[in-house]
């Protein structure tokens, strides 16, 4: 007998786009658990991922919690939702607070990088928009979707080949969601 796919069992996003993912992943709303339930919880991670976090608080605590389910708001976006217009305000709010810069290479490609001296939730916003504008500009900012299952909402990278991916895993969402509509016309 095989074993069920669990969530996250499909490819990871690029790296490039693996920070959004992992920050929209903190939390299993199925499972009920939460990465990030403390300032100091969201230190720890922040520094994991290679983000200087200064002294996180309970402000940078409260963005960072807001930033990451606007984040799976906007994912979901890429599975056929709309994002509702406060959420899409709150990300613009949190963004403004995240300054990039432009920097060149000695080849002279161009990359975006957050703003040096950042700490806390501007660090994380930052990193995320500078991850968010070099996955739109390859395209593969699309492909990273949350589930469609209200359940669930795994943020996950959608590698099928039309890019119509609805849910983190067919065997358990996709397979649950088909088999509600089918009872729901018999």
């Amino acid at each position: 007998m095989a074993d069920v796919e669990q969530p996250g069992d499909r490819h990871a996003a690029p790296e490039r786009l693996q920070l959004v993912q992992d920050l929209v992943n903190t939390v299993d709303l199925e499972g009920g658990t939460e990465e990030l339930d403390t300032p100091a919880a969201l230190t720890a991670w922040m520094r994991g991922q290679g983000i200087d976090p200064g002294a996180c608080g309970e402000q940078d605590f409260a963005e960072a919690l807001l930033l990451r389910e606007a984040l799976r708001d906007v994912c979901s976006a890429h599975a056929g939702t709309d994002v509702p217009p406060d959420r899409l305000a709150l990300l613009d709010r949190l963004l403004a607070g995240a300054p990039l810069l432009l920097s060149l290479d000695a080849r002279g490609a161009a990359t975006v990088v957050p703003a040096p001296g950042l700490t806390g939730a501007g660090a994380l916003a930052a990193h995320v928009a500078a991850a968010i504008a070099a996955a739109s500009a390859d395209g593969t900012w699309q492909r990273l979707k949350a589930c469609a299952s209200d359940t669930c909402r795994w943020a996950y990278y959608d590698r099928s080949p039309a890019g119509r991916s609805r849910w983190c895993t067919m065997s358990l969402c996709g397979s649950r969601a088909k088999m509600r509509a089918y009872r729901s016309r018999k």
